[in-house]
């Protein structure tokens, strides 16, 4: 059986005949060799733990709709979840980030009925029956919209993680009229942290790509 046709689980991990450097089993000894003492003394492997999705208390779920780029959705959900956690782990939207789960950072910065938000701190409750749009469904399937190509003409990212919630903002800033000036949108960008430091090239973007946008969600 050749590699690319062993078995594969649901975690990604390859069983075969012989055996396969994984990413996960790489971070795992990467995390290992780091951890290590000085001393030459041998480690013991890292434990792992299965991830286990928290049952719904009793008279806590509830039923959703909701369009979701475009899409009508409908699950029934714990009511305590939030929207951050309904996009990433039921819908498998991972363009939203969880960067600090407070409301500070910005990585996972959402659209609902065309305004920006927080989803880590909106409950998925409250867009029910509400139009939600995330980085996945900003381009028309055919050509990027122009906020993503402006951030890629000016390089404006490095890591890459904070950028889908960083081009959410930025469409925002510009709906919203605050992108008349450099120092506006400094201003109305503020929520978004980045931590590579590429706000030269965020700023530079959205300037260009406001005068492209016109109404243009």
């Amino acid at each position: 059986m050749s590699q690319s046709d062993d078995p594969v689980d649901d975690d990604g991990e390859r069983h075969g005949a012989g055996p396969a450097l994984t990413r996960r089993s790489a971070l795992q000894v990467g995390a290992v060799l780091t951890t290590a003492p000085l001393t030459g003394q041998a480690v013991a492997a890292p434990r792992t733990y299965p991830l286990m999705a928290r049952p719904a208390a009793p008279g806590q779920t509830m039923k959703l709709g909701a369009t979701i780029n475009g899409r009508q959705f409908e699950a029934e959900i714990d009511a305590r979840t939030s929207l951050l956690d309904l996009l990433r782990e039921r819908f498998g939207l991972t363009g939203a980030k969880k960067g600090c789960d407070h409301g500070q950072c910005g990585a996972c910065t959402v659209h609902i009925d065309g305004r920006r938000v927080a989803s880590c701190l909106t409950l998925a409750a409250k867009v029910d029956g509400r139009r939600v749009t995330t980085i996945e469904g900003l381009s028309d399937g055919k050509r990027l919209h122009p906020m993503q190509q402006a951030f890629i003409d000016h390089d404006a990212l490095q890591c890459g993680y904070c950028t889908p919630g960083q081009i959410m903002a930025a469409v925002a800033c510009v709906q919203e009229g605050h992108a008349g000036s450099r120092d506006q949108i400094r201003e109305y960008m503020s929520g978004n942290i980045c931590r590579c430091g590429a706000y030269v090239g965020i700023v530079a973007a959205i300037e260009e790509a406001a005068g492209k946008m016109g109404r243009r969600a």
